[in-house]
C-alpha cells in the first residue's frame, strides 16, 4: 500500500473521531423536553367561570328530577343568565321531586321556568307524558300497601271481584292483574313525598291515588270500579328489565338496528314508562281454599230439563228455544209463529 492511500485513510478515520465527538457533546449538553399542558383554545379561566346547576342526561317533558339528574359544573361568567340555578343560592335537594316543563339537553344549565314544583299550578300536567292521563283510584291501607306507596313509584293494579253465575251456589271469587308497571303521580293531593325534619320519608295514610294511563286504560279503569275492588302491588325497580327482555322476545318492541347507543336508551326508556295490560295471572277461591268455587256456578239440575222455557224468564232478550217434534206454522200478517201441535199460542 502507498503512502498516499494510508494518509487518506488516517484522515478519514480522524474526521469520523472527531464528528462522534461532538455529536456526543451536542446530545448531552441538550437538555430534555418537559411535557407542559398545551393551553385549550376558548377555555376560560377558574376565576372566571361559577357553578352552576346542569343536566346530566337529556330530561324530556315531564321528567321527575332526582338526585343523579343534575349536578354542578363551571361556568363562564359571560354566559350567566339569571334563571340558572347558582351554587351557594340554590340547593339541588330543594329540586328533587320538580318536574320538567320544557325539555333540557345533557349539559345544558337547569332555568327556573323548565322546572314547576310540587303544588305550583300545572305540576300534575307536566308531570304527564305526552298522550297520556290522569286517573284518580280509591284506595285504603289495606289495598295501598299500608300507605308505603310514594309519588313515582310503578305499581300494579288487582281486581277483585265476585261472579255469581246462574246457580243457587256461592259466587265464584276471583282476582287478577288487570294493569301492570303504572306510575303513580300523586296520593291524596300529595304530589311529593312527606318527609321529616331530619329529610326521612313520612309514612302515611291515604284514600286516594292519582296514576298514569293512556286514555284507552283510563277508560278501562273507570269500569274497574264499578265491577269491583282494585288494589295497588308495589313493583320492584328491576322488575322493568325482564319484561323488556319478554317484550323483545315477543316482538312488541322494535330493537334499533346497529350499534346506536342513543337509540337503545330512547326505547328503553319508552318501554319502562308504558303501563301495559293484559298477559296478568288470574286467582280464584279454590287456589286459596279447597272450600272455594274455581268456576262460576252453573244452574241446579232440576233446572236443566227445563232450562229452554226458562231462557226467556231469565233472558228475555234471548232466541226463543227451537221446538221438538211436529209443529204449525201460524201466520197473522207478516208474522209467522211456530207452534207445537198439542201447545197453546
Amino acid at each position: 500500500m502507498d503512502a498516499r492511500k494510508i494518509i487518506l485513510l488516517v484522515g478519514a478515520l480522524v474526521v469520523a473521531a472527531i464528528t462522534a465527538f461532538m455529536a456526543r457533546n451536542l446530545m448531552v449538553g441538550t437538555p430534555a423536553p418537559v411535557a407542559g399542558a398545551a393551553p385549550v383554545v376558548g377555555q376560560e379561566p377558574v376565576q372566571n367561570t361559577i357553578q352552576v346547576l346542569v343536566a346530566t342526561r337529556p330530561l324530556p317533558v315531564g321528567t321527575i328530577l332526582g338526585p343523579d339528574a343534575m349536578k354542578f359544573v363551571p361556568w363562564p361568567k359571560d354566559l350567566i343568565e339569571g334563571a340558572y340555578f347558582q351554587q351557594g343560592e340554590a340547593d339541588p335537594k330543594n329540586l328533587q321531586g320538580t318536574v320538567v316543563r320544557f325539555a333540557v339537553p345533557a349539559g345544558q344549565p337547569l332555568t327556573q321556568g323548565a322546572l314547576v314544583k310540587p303544588g305550583d299550578r300545572g305540576f300534575l300536567a307536566a308531570a304527564l307524558g305526552p298522550g297520556m292521563r290522569a286517573v284518580t283510584v280509591p284506595v285504603d291501607p289495606k289495598t295501598s300497601v299500608a300507605g308505603f306507596i310514594f309519588p313515582g313509584d310503578r305499581v300494579d293494579l288487582i281486581l277483585t271481584q265476585e261472579v255469581a253465575g246462574g246457580g243457587d251456589g256461592p259466587p265464584l271469587k276471583a282476582s287478577e292483574t288487570v294493569l301492570r308497571n303504572v306510575r303513580v303521580l300523586a296520593t291524596d293531593q300529595r304530589t311529593d313525598k312527606a318527609t321529616d325534619e331530619k329529610g326521612n320519608s313520612v309514612v302515611s295514610t291515604y284514600s286516594m291515588v292519582t296514576i298514569e294511563a293512556t286514555p284507552e286504560i283510563a277508560e278501562k279503569i273507570a269500569v274497574m270500579q264499578t265491577v269491583g275492588t282494585l288494589s295497588l302491588s308495589l313493583r320492584s325497580i328491576a322488575d322493568n328489565q325482564g319484561e323488556l327482555e319478554e317484550a323483545i322476545a315477543s316482538g312488541e318492541v322494535n330493537v334499533p338496528e346497529g350499534n346506536n347507543p342513543k337509540a337503545e336508551r330512547a326505547m328503553m326508556a319508552r318501554v319502562n314508562a308504558r303501563p301495559s295490560e293484559g298477559r296478568g295471572s288470574v286467582s280464584t277461591g279454590a287456589d286459596v281454599s279447597r272450600f272455594q268455587r274455581r268456576t262460576v256456578p252453573g244452574k241446579p239440575k232440576e233446572d236443566r230439563g227445563n232450562s229452554s222455557s226458562n231462557t226467556q224468564q231469565n233472558y228475555p232478550g234471548a232466541p226463543a228455544p227451537v221446538p221438538q217434534g211436529p209443529t204449525v206454522n201460524v201466520s197473522r200478517g207478516n208474522n209467522v209463529t211456530v207452534v207445537p201441535v198439542g201447545g197453546k199460542n
